[in-house]
């Protein structure tokens, strides 16, 4: 049994909305956020329970977990910038605070491709954040700011409705140069001694797996790097991988620091 609960924030004006998960039980609880990535704009498989299913597998097993949308995305307002994210981010660490339910010593994030470049970030910038796993995590926003892809362009989020007024950005240099600020290997190494775990899946047609080793690489101990077999960038959808990261998570014997393995 959980508590399903909507919040919301407020960050720079605009509102977050989100969705919160509470266990069972009158102990305080280990948090989670789980922080999504930047949305493709393509149609969602019907088959795909979302975040929501995975914060309610995660909140089973005795977490907090609080699942949100990003300035830009969903329900919530603004539009989306890198450096909005992160402040995003803050505000759902600000909210995990002050929850009563939660033990503020163990407060997690989790994140996801982009999310999880944000939550490098926090983290990096945030010693309130006490563990970390970065799935599919970028090294760099080489598609943004270098190659300047088409669908991670300007015209390609508004398109898809991540961007929604007309006038932003009012800078594009600043906007290209908030992906800069992010940029996740510049950060990495600020999350030490706090335990990181990255997981990488093997066929990641998006996210290459050398961008994953130049992270761990920089990193500082505890790490663990693992790389799942047979799982692409939506590692959300791999029972194998999000059973990693839960039991990671969930026994701090496993928190020391490990040389890197394969997922079978």
């Amino acid at each position: 049994m959980m508590e399903i609960r909507p919040v919301n924030w407020e960050v720079d004006g605009i509102t977050i909305v989100g969705e919160l998960r509470i266990p069972e039980g009158e102990a305080r609880f280990p948090a989670l956020c789980i922080c999504h990535g930047i949305p493709s704009g393509k149609p969602a498989d019907p088959g795909d329970r979302g975040y929501p299913g995975l914060a309610e597998k995660f909140c089973l097993a005795g977490f907090v977990t609080l699942i949100f949308n990003f300035r830009g995305t969903g329900p919530s307002g603004g539009n989306f910038d890198m450096l909005g994210w992160t402040r995003d981010l803050g505000g759902a660490v600000d909210y995990l605070h002050s929850c009563p339910q939660v033990d503020r010593s163990r407060v997690y994030l989790m994140g996801f491709s982009g999310g999880a470049a944000a939550s490098a970030y926090v983290a990096a910038h945030d010693t309130r954040v006490a563990r970390l796993v970065l799935c599919a995590c970028p090294a760099e926003f080489r598609r943004i700011v270098v190659e300047k892809r088409a669908d991670f362009s300007i015209e390609h989020f508004r398109q898809i409705g991540l961007i929604r007024d007309s006038q932003f950005p009012p800078s594009l240099d600043d906007w290209a140069d908030s992906f800069r600020e992010v940029t996740p290997v510049n950060w990495i190494d600020r999350i030490a001694p706090r335990p990181l775990l990255m997981i990488q899946g093997k066929d990641d047609d998006l996210i290459d797996e050398e961008q994953a080793w130049r992270l761990y690489e920089k990193a500082g101990d505890p790490k663990e790097m693992v790389i799942v077999a047979g799982a692409g960038h939506k590692l959300r959808l791999s029972d194998r991988a999000m059973d990693i990261a839960l039991a990671w998570l969930g026994k701090p014997s496993l928190l020391s620091s490990q040389a890197p393995h394969e997922g079978q």
